[in-house]
This record gives C-alpha cells, structure tokens and sequence, in this order.
C-alpha cells in the first residue's frame, strides 16, 4: 500500500511552509505513525536538514545514492538537491524512485518551494493533497492566486487543495474572512504564530485530518486544459465536493472536465485541442526520459564551471547531441524526421544553454528578447515587437535558466537580491527580476546587440539621417563639440552613440564609462570601465559619478560617458567645462528642450544645493549640441533633430534647431513618410571648425529642403 503523500508549499518565500512541514512530520511520528519528510527545494537552500541536524549524514549517505534518505530525530529525511548544480543534474526518475522506496511508511511530507520543476512530476503525480501556506496580506493574497492557476494547469483537483492561513503578524493586513472574499475559498485551518501556546494543538488537528480523510488521487490524469474550471463556476480549493464529481471518466476513459452551465455533461473537449494536449504530453515525457538517461551518461552540470571555454562547450554539446541522437533513435517514438530534429535541438538546448531562448539568441534579426512570466516570450524584430510561439516548460525551468545566465557572471537573483542587472559574454545586456517584486513569476529581458557593428553607412541606407547631416556629425566630433545624445528607451542611443564615437581620431586617449559596458569603439586608445553594483551585504558599491572623478586623473583626450541618469551629471558638466571639450554622452529624454531639463534634475540629484540659475549656466557653457533620436511608429529609427546650445537668455538655457525631420504620415505598408528638413539657421560651431581646421563645407545643409514655419 501506498504512503500517503502531502505536498505544503507556500505562496512566496518565507512565509512558514517549511516550519509546518516539519510540525508536520512530528505530529504524524507522535501519533505512532512512520513518516518521512521530503526537502524538494531544488535550489539547495537544505533548510529541512539543518532544522533536523541532518546535513552530515545526507553528506555520508550522498556518496551511495542520487537522492539520500536518513534518520534523525524519529523522521526519515530525504533530501533531493544539496545545492544549485544538483538541482539542475536531478531528473523525475530519481524522483520517483525516491518515492517508491517511502511506500512502506504511513506518511511521507513535501516541503515543495514553488514554483515546481519538471523533475517534481512524480510529487505531483502522487500527492493526496496540496497544503498552500497563506500569510494575511495582500502580497499572501496575490501569490494564493498565482500558485491555485500553476495547480490547475498542473491537472490538480482543487478539492485536494487545502488553504492553510498562517498567522505570523498579530496584527495582520487582512482578517481572515477578508483573505476568504479576497480568494473565493474557505481556509482549511488557521495556524497561530509559533509562540502561541494553541500553535501545537492547531497542527496536531490538521495532522488528525490528513490521515483520517481518504486520498484523493483522480487529479493525476487532468490535462491543464481539463483542469481549469468555468470561470463563472469555478470550485474552491478546499471544497468537501468529492473528486468524482469535479471530474469524472467518460465512456473512452479520459477526464472530462466539469459541464459549463447551458451545456449538457456529455458534451466532449474539442477533438483538436484534446490531440494537441495529448501530442505535448507525450513530447514532455519523452523529454523527461530522455533527460533523466542524459545525467547519466554525460556531465551536464561541467558546462557552468566552462562556460567561459568556447572549446569545452563545443565538445560537451557535441556529445550532448550525440546522446540524444542515439536515445531517440533508440525509442522510435518521436515522430517524423523533422519533428525528431526538433525535439532533438530542444532537448540539447535545454540540457546544455538557455532552453527555448537558444533559437532567438541565435537569431541575428532578434534585437530584444522579453519573457514574461515561463508562457509568454516576445521579440522585438526589426523594429517591432511580437509574440512568439515559444516558451518554457514551467516557471522552475525559467528561474533555471536566469540561473543559467547569471552564474558564470558571478551574480545571483534570489528573495534577498530580487532583480539584477548584467552583461553576456558578447555584449547583450541583461535583467532579470523575480517574486515577489514580480507578481506574475519571473521577467527576464536580454537586449541583444549584433555581431556587426553598425557603421554610419548603414545608417545612411536605413534612413536614420542623410549625407549632409553625417558630414555635420563629423566635423562636430572632429571639432571636439561636446555632444549628448538624447531619446527615449530602445530609440538608439547607445548604437548611435557607437557609430558617432567612430569619428573620435585614433591617436587620442579615449576613457569610456558605462552602467553595463556596450560601447565597442574602434579606437585603438581606448580605456573602457564599468561601474559595480553593491554586494549581498551593501557594500562595494562603484558609481558612475566615481568612475567619473576618477577618469580626470587618467589624462583623458575624450570622455565618453555611456549614459547619464543620476549625479553624475553635475560631475559630467564639470569635466566638459574643465577643458575635457569633445566628450559624448546620452540621457533619456523626448526632445532636445526635454534633455535640457532633464540635466538640470540629474545635477539637482548630485547632493548640492545648487541655484537654478547656476546650474543652467553650467549646462549652456559646457553642452555644444544635442542629437535627438526617435523609434517612429514603423519601428525605425530617425534622427529627428540636431541642436545647437546657444547661450543663455535671462534664466534660460537658448537652443537653435538646425536639421528637423518633418513626418508626412505613413504610406500603404504603414511606413513612417517624411523628410529632413534644414531651418535656416547659421551654425554657431563653424567657428570653432575653422579655429581647429576642421574642414567643412555649410553648405551641404543648404541642400536639403526648408523647413516650414512651426506655426
């Protein structure tokens, strides 16, 4: 006979889910009952062997098994992952056979940390019920919801959830009955904090229910798809409504699910939709066997202690692929030739690198890759933003790969350190933010640049700008103007600020300073630094501005500042006043005028109590000209004016367009029509340009076509 299985997951971190497991299993042992407790943390946190002072015979015992069972205290204690690569090396067989050998106890107890991992099916699978730790708040609330949707789709009957509301706080954000409105459910108990002397007697009744209820096991064969219920008749975790009748087998032997009002309780899923669930069971389980066998053979987890040795990689995915090539064919069950490649790619690609990601990081076209949530991933290609058809297996698979990303960059992302910045071997830029500050599950957004560096005749055939103003950007550079470059997210900034950097002569000292290095100049003199975040303890923290200071005593020619957001600004002004002219920067802002205040606010935010006044005189004496960039409807980008800083009139900083795009709407394919049109207006630079021998000829503006009145 089976043991009974209870799987206590709670609904964000730290919310109690592995104290009640443990008071649990106690419970259980007191009332003479043998019973083993279940650590599924893959993460290897290992909170259940240290509230046992079972680490080191879980160590001992490692040696003789994938997935360790010993004694300690009365409780037999399995633990699946020691730590993070054991999280990634566990496949569901070892699982299962972990629970076939805890058959001969009266209970086994889960603590499962969601979100729950491919390797946990076998869990599910046999699990009598899900106990889900609720805390009275509405974060508690907010992740109740997420963790009932991952059960549904999961094909849990939501008769075998039972809510459990944990009362941590003794003035709680919300009442109980609050939480029940708030999740149209009915709490199956309500624990008092762990100093409450009716603590102990709470657990020991919802212990006494556990065992004396019968299991409820028909979950196991709902599709997701099956699972969910109407919304207008949806069944409330916890509800005494027996599984048999939230889902009963038809006539063929499959689930159906429960009837939607208005229709007749025979009326079957669509034929189409019930193949298409079928179809990815059946890949996901040859994906978990196929898996499972790689782990086996091959030393999957090496690939993150080599991941900087291109050569290593290549050799383990070459055996990789080799493996799966030869399991497969061995299996026979894959399909088609085509859909075996495929699923062939998918299995080393989930096994080796960034699971479904590996095709759109391959792709060059992809310039933006943006993952919401494990089901939802978009691109941006060529401009435009759409949702592709791939996704991850679940959201463990997810945080695996985030994992993945960030490990060989010495940066980590956890409850502690929820969102993280970082920068891939070939440039891309990375964040990555989590649960809890990340209600839906976890977000990770890659801004990818190509392997070809966009040169200004690129430019030029893509219509960003045209001959007479790269001429004008070229001897502006040369001139040695000091140059921002202003637009707003994802217009271009940094790309532009690359191919204008070209013009930069090779024989002066360059010194470039970024958030998250992206600049690839093509100077030969080139200092490049990165500023760095602060650690797990706060501290170590480098700031741009410090970059800034800093670079003032490394004998600069030019200072390029990757972008300015904060206090650095102020320090960024000084050096362009203190005879480091020519320096290049970019700030997020929607027009040239918008930039300008937009520096005033960066300065204000240095810590100086500054007059207006002044720091507008700073901004005007140091600032030569601003190059506006803008992502149009089309998905293009246009240089929509260059703008000279003038002066100073009274309290305002004076600015003069000199080139302006003027949009004439969109054509049939809804492409942005327009042209650049030159104001009139006599430069100020040309100046300085014959002060320095720039050579450049005005009139190339001149050939462009007249702006008409803004009026």
């Amino acid at each position: 006979m089976s043991a009974a299985l209870f799987v206590v997951t709670g609904v964000k971190g730290g919310c109690g889910s592995t104290t009640l497991a443990l008071e649990l299993a106690q419970a259980i042992q007191r009332r003479g009952g043998r019973v083993a407790l279940v650590d599924a943390d893959l993460q290897g946190r290992r909170s259940v062997a240290v509230l046992l002072d079972a680490v080191r015979k879980l160590d001992d015992a490692r040696v003789e098994s994938d997935v360790p069972a010993v004694s300690s205290h009365g409780i037999t204690v399995v633990e699946l992952a020691r730590n993070l690569d054991g999280g990634y090396a566990l496949r569901a067989e070892h699982v299962e056979s972990a629970m076939r050998a805890l058959n001969d106890h009266a209970a086994v107890i889960v603590d499962a940390p969601q979100p729950f991992a491919a390797a946990a099916r076998p869990i599910v699978a046999r699990a009598s019920r899900f106990l889900t730790v609720i805390e009275p708040s509405t974060l508690g609330a907010t992740g109740a919801r997420a963790l009932f949707k991952e059960l549904l789709n999961l094909g849990v009957a939501m008769a075998g959830v039972l809510p459990v509301l944990n009362q941590r706080d003794p003035r709680p954000a919300l009442s109980r009955r609050e939480l029940e409105e708030l999740l149209e459910t009915t709490m199956t108990a309500e624990l008092p904090s762990t100093h409450d002397r009716g603590r102990g007697r709470a657990v020991e009744a919802l212990a006494v229910r556990l065992l004396d209820e019968p299991p409820l096991a028909s979950h196991r064969q709902l599709s997701a798809s099956q699972a969910l219920p109407h919304p207008e008749r949806r069944e409330r975790p916890g509800d005494a409504r027996p599984a048999a009748e939230a889902s009963a087998p038809s006539s063929n032997g499959h689930i159906s699910a429960p009837p939607e009002p208005g229709l007749s309780a025979d009326v079957e899923v669509e034929p189409q939709r019930r193949q298409g669930d079928l179809a990815r069971q059946a890949r996901e389980i040859i994906k978990t066997d196929i898996h499972a066998r790689i782990s086996k053979e091959v030393d999957v987890v090496a690939l993150s202690r080599a991941h900087t040795d291109q050569q290593k990689q290549g050799e383990l995915r070459m055996q990789v692929t080799g493996v799966v090539q030869r399991l497969l064919a061995e299996r026979g069950d894959a399909g088609s030739a085509e859909e075996t490649a495929l699923l062939r790619q998918e299995i080393v690609d989930e096994a080796l690198g960034y699971g479904p990601l590996e095709d759109l990081m391959r792709d060059q076209r992809v310039t933006e890759i943006m993952v919401n949530g494990h089901e939802r991933i978009y691109v941006e290609r060529g401009g435009r933003i759409e949702l592709t058809a791939k996704r991850f297996t679940d959201a463990q698979q997810l945080r695996l790969v985030i994992e993945r990303i960030l490990a060989p960059l010495g940066r980590r992302v956890d409850e502690a350190v929820p969102l993280v910045d970082a920068r891939l071997p070939d440039g891309s830029r990375v964040n990555a933010i989590i649960e809890p500050l990340s209600i839906d599950g976890a977000t990770l957004t890659i801004r990818r640049f190509g392997t070809k560096r966009l040169e200004a005749e690129d430019y030029l055939r893509l219509g960003t700008l045209n001959e007479p103003m790269l001429d004008f950007l070229r001897a502006a550079v040369q001139g040695r103007l000091n140059i921002a470059i202003s637009g707003g997210t994802g217009s271009g900034k940094t790309t532009l600020l690359n191919v204008v950097s070209s013009f930069i002569p090779d024989h002066e000292r360059i010194v470039t300073i970024e958030d998250a290095a992206e600049l690839k100049l093509k100077q030969t003199h080139v200092v490049r630094l990165e500023a760095r975040p602060a650690n797990i303890e706060g501290r170590g923290e480098i700031r741009i501005r410090d970059l800034v200071r800093n670079s003032l005593r490394m004998r600069p020619d030019r200072i390029v500042v990757g972008e300015c957001r904060g206090g650095e600004a102020l320090d960024m002004l000084q050096a362009m006043n203190t005879g480091h002219d020519g320096s290049l920067t970019t700030a997020h802002a929607n027009s040239a005028r918008d930039a300008m205040a937009r520096l005033e606010t960066m300065v204000m935010m240095a810590g100086f109590d500054l007059p207006v006044r002044a720091i507008r005189e700073q901004i005007a004496s140091a600032l030569d000209l601003v190059v506006q960039v803008a992502r149009m409807r089309d998905g293009t980008r246009k240089i929509i004016s260059l703008t000279e800083v003038v002066g100073m009139e009274g309290d305002v900083v004076t600015m003069q367009d000199l080139v302006r795009f003027q949009q004439h709407g969109v054509d049939e394919d809804n492409r942005v029509k327009g042209e650049f049109v030159f104001t009139g207006v006599q430069p100020q630079a040309l100046k300085r340009f014959e002060e320095l021998g720039i050579e450049y000829d005005f009139r190339r503006l001149s050939t462009l076509a007249a702006a008409g009145s803004l009026w």
